[in-house]
């Protein structure tokens, strides 16, 4: 078997000022360097900015005036396209400090629903980022049964 690990996902975005703040807002990701393509865009990284292997989120922008060089790298899409996931149903993260994130999206006005799922003891929050992408959140259950008892 390969070994084999998720190296980065990417989004290709009409709203990447929104993109960039929503992702940073609400998973800590930080702005870092970039290769020089020949399109304008956005690497968010978790953890140190020096290993390009921590550029775990590639934004992809349009440059309305200019939109050749990302038509010949990647290939042209719809810009009617670009909102939801397509096939992709959502993107999901194991995370921890529950109650901690629960404030940012409350802060950040960000509508969010939250399921449990028992038989894995998860936690789930579920949100849409600024392109209609869901991404959801997985939480040890034991947070959530803390957070129960602190404001019962």
């Amino acid at each position: 078997m390969t070994n084999l690990s998720l190296n980065h996902f990417s989004i290709r975005s009409l709203e990447i000022e929104k993109t960039t703040q929503f992702y940073s807002e609400l998973l800590g990701l930080t702005i870092g360097p970039r290769p020089e393509f020949p399109f304008p865009g956005v690497w968010l990284y978790n953890g140190d900015e020096n290993d390009w292997a921590n550029a775990v989120l590639h934004l992809i922008a349009i440059d309305k005036n200019d939109p050749n060089g990302l038509k010949q790298y990647l290939g042209e899409r719809d810009p009617a396209s670009l909102y939801g996931s397509g096939a992709v149903d959502h993107i999901a993260f194991f995370a921890t400090g529950l109650e901690e994130k629960i404030a940012v999206l409350n802060k950040m006005g960000a509508p969010f629903r939250e399921r449990s799922v028992p038989v894995i003891k998860l936690h789930q929050i579920f949100l849409n980022d600024p392109n209609g992408i869901v991404i959801e959140l997985n939480y040890p259950a034991e947070e959530k049964t803390a957070l129960d008892a602190k404001f019962a």
